[in-house]
């Protein structure tokens, strides 16, 4: 039985995080380990974003204005930092689909031809 490839979010193409993690936030205001868990659940497990490289892109969408946070009170009843998409978040969301779809299709293409 072949190996099974380790679960990494190292490599993706930059921008990829912020787009995930404002789709993500489009379903529903979450905190940081929510947002984390989500995407791994969603990608199967193939994607496991680390703390390291999860704040500091939710840092910088709220810097950019596209996110919105404040102080709640989570699930397990601690204080946590509930990150929301705003109305500039949105647009951007719909910006950043519209581009990965657009190159997404250019790759597929491209690998096609390489048979």
């Amino acid at each position: 039985m072949p190996p099974t490839p380790e679960p990494k979010a190292a490599g993706l193409l930059q921008g990829t995080l912020d787009m995930m993690i404002l789709q993500v936030l489009a379903l529903e205001p979450q905190h940081g380990y929510a947002i984390a868990s989500r995407l791994q659940q969603i990608s199967q497990d193939v994607l496991q974003v680390q703390q390291g490289s999860l704040y500091p892109a939710l840092h910088r969408l709220e810097k950019k204005g596209w996110l919105a946070a404040e102080w709640k009170e989570s699930e397990q009843g601690r204080m946590a930092k509930i990150y929301s998409l705003t109305k500039a978040g949105k647009k951007q969301l719909a910006e950043e689909t519209e581009n990965w779809r657009r190159m997404s299709a250019a790759i597929g293409l491209v690998m096609g031809t390489a048979r």
